[in-house]
């Protein structure tokens, strides 16, 4: 069985790589190929162009990139249809894979869409173009399926697979001493994990109003403690050149570490998270962590998009509580001063944490569904290879 894939990003590779695993469990002989990142490819997926070549976020940002992008669809599009996959999976990114999806279910390819398009956020338009280009969609959140079950597209809730790798802790105050310790953190007093984002825009946007909260906060509190965790080499060395620029003085330095990757770390030994919107906020509600959560886009960008949002909020802890759990600022309200007086809100309020920490527990057990299996099982379903009892019919 040949399976096609594309994944544009760091988050479609964990979960693609999370449904390769799955799939090949029920058959072991099946292939990949399309687009993925390190994750898919540890696994035998056969890429035929770098991931990190789709990685563009935005509505404008992608316009410098338009020939290139364009040229990798249409090889894929002349590839997937001269030998056709039993069925393709367009994982998340929705402006490059929806486009490929329709090409080849015009041509008689099946296709799942995995990860809901946020069409409950930016209007209904999309939807009839997903209809005519997907045979299922992949639905991570129970909010998302309403609306397609309303124009009749099939889709199926599957769950969060962070929901099921981040295991549920019912003594969060001892994780919390543990991580401290392993991050000489011990005997500490109030810590804050800054996370601006994981992409350079992303730091460049934020990460400067962060640094500057941080500071705020410690002529409040200076016996506060900041951990900054960064995706990669490139994004360690903003964060670093931003520290040490003019008018943060050495002693404010000191009150910061700054960690290669370990994001769950950084969480799990911080009392409150100030972070971008994005799986970050997913993770950080996972792992019951009181936030405050920002959003920023270029001006252009978000001047777009603020005329097309459809929902009261952004981020996903709010979306699946239906309510404004943790206080959100977007674009002009990222100010220092919202900032720190939302941090020190949380810090000094412990029955609000614990309540958070109640809700978030709740939203978690409900997300737990494991969704790669799922995923896979549905995957399987709709290129023919599973019967209707849910057991292979035929994986050859």
């Amino acid at each position: 069985m040949r399976i096609g894939m594309i994944a544009g990003e760091t988050s479609g590779d964990i979960l693609g790589a999370g449904l390769v695993q799955a799939i090949l469990r029920v058959c072991p002989e099946a292939r990949f190929e399309g687009i993925g990142g390190p994750r898919m490819l540890a696994l035998g997926f056969h890429s035929f162009v770098p991931m990190e070549r789709l990685s563009v976020m935005g509505f404008i940002e992608p316009l410098g990139r338009l020939p290139e992008l364009l040229r990798i669809k249409k090889n894929l599009e002349t590839h997937f249809i001269a030998t056709p996959p039993d069925v393709f999976v367009g994982i998340d990114s929705p402006g490059f894979n929806l486009r490929i999806e329709k090409v080849l279910h015009d041509n008689g390819i099946r296709t799942v869409h995995y990860v809901s398009p946020s069409v409950w956020a930016w209007g209904q338009k999309r939807i009839h173009k997903i209809a005519q280009a997907v045979d299922l969609v992949l639905a991570l959140f129970p909010f998302e399926t309403a609306i397609y079950a309303q124009h009749n597209v099939p889709v199926r809730f599957i769950g969060h697979p962070l929901a099921d790798t981040i295991e549920i802790c019912d003594d969060d105050e001892a994780r919390q001493r543990q991580v401290r310790a392993d991050l000489g953190m011990s005997g500490t007093g109030n810590v804050i994990a800054l996370m601006p984002g994981s992409r350079r825009d992303e730091i460049k946007r934020l990460g400067a109003v962060f640094l500057a909260t941080a500071q705020r906060c410690l002529e409040r509190d200076p016996q506060l403690r900041f951990v900054i965790p960064c995706a990669n080499a490139e994004r360690r060395a903003q964060v670093e050149q931003m520290l040490n620029a003019d008018g943060i003085a050495p002693q404010v330095r000191q009150s910061f570490i700054i960690l290669d990757g370990r994001s769950h770390d950084a969480m799990l030994a911080a009392d409150v998270v100030l972070l971008a919107s994005g799986t970050a906020t997913l993770e950080a509600m996972l792992l019951k962590r009181p936030m405050v959560v920002c959003y920023k886009l270029a001006p252009l960008t978000y001047a777009l998009a603020s005329r097309m949002l459809k929902v009261p909020y952004v981020a996903l802890p709010n979306l699946l509580a239906g309510e404004r759990l943790v206080p959100e600022f977007l674009q002009d309200q990222v100010t220092v001063e919202n900032l720190q007086n939302e941090l020190f809100a949380l810090l000094s309020d412990v029955e609000r944490r614990q309540m958070l920490a109640q809700r978030f527990g709740a939203i978690h057990l409900d997300i737990r569904r494991d969704a790669s299996a799922e995923a896979a099982k549905a995957v399987l379903n709709v290129a023919g290879h599973l019967s209707g009892a849910g057991n292979p019919s035929s994986c050859s």
